[in-house]
């Protein structure tokens, strides 16, 4: 998969507990990791800044569906 698709399905989004309150997630196609207290947070976090990158894709003219 290529960090150039403006599908946001094309994105993995993993996520890891650490401890009781230590979360992480972790995108491998756009090589980004978040961390955070709760699952919903690093997991609404990721999706959020992946929606920015292929929003920031779209309007430079790049990307591929």
């Amino acid at each position: 998969m290529s960090n150039l698709s403006t599908n946001e399905f094309d994105y993995e989004v993993l996520i890891r507990r650490r401890g009781e309150n230590d979360y992480a997630s972790y995108c491998p196609q756009l090589a980004h990791m978040i961390k955070g207290t709760a699952h919903e947070e690093v997991e609404e976090a990721m999706k959020e800044y992946i929606r920015q990158h292929i929003a920031t894709l779209a309007s430079n003219g790049n990307g591929k569906s």
